[in-house]
């Protein structure tokens, strides 16, 4: 596979069909055995099976969700941080999603308001919670 190949941005990878990740908020971050676990705010388009007119005093659909990346290797913020996933995820901030995107086989790029995360894991999964 090429570069080129490989690199794609999170409206292409089937895993975010019919949600709108920059109407979504990211609330927390966090490491579980060997995944990463981003806990968010997800904007449902209205496309996807589970979404639900919005409320009158709401413009979107917004669901829980978790954004998970099996086998998490490494974690690194442009803070500059370093060390285990598990206390880099802890220092995380929180905010809106600006974007994500695959830069390589297993490597994501994650920008929001909390800066850049990159992320060395496999193909990320995406969960709606239950209410």
């Amino acid at each position: 596979m090429s570069e080129k190949d490989e690199t794609a941005g999170w409206r292409e990878m089937p895993e975010f069909a019919d949600v709108d990740l920059t109407r979504s908020f990211v609330l927390s971050w966090h490491v579980e055995t060997d995944a990463l676990l981003i806990d968010i705010d997800l904007c449902l388009a209205p496309e996807h099976p589970f979404y639900e007119k919005p409320r009158p005093a709401e413009k979107v659909c917004i669901r829980p969700a978790i954004i998970e990346f099996p086998f998490c290797e490494a974690l690194v913020s442009d803070s500059g941080s370093k060390g285990q996933p598990a206390d880099i995820a802890g220092n995380l901030d929180h905010g809106a999603l600006s974007g994500l995107r695959r830069v390589s086989d297993t490597r994501y790029e994650i920008t929001g308001e909390f800066g850049t995360v990159l992320v060395e894991a496999e193909s990320p999964v995406l969960r709606l919670k239950q209410p």
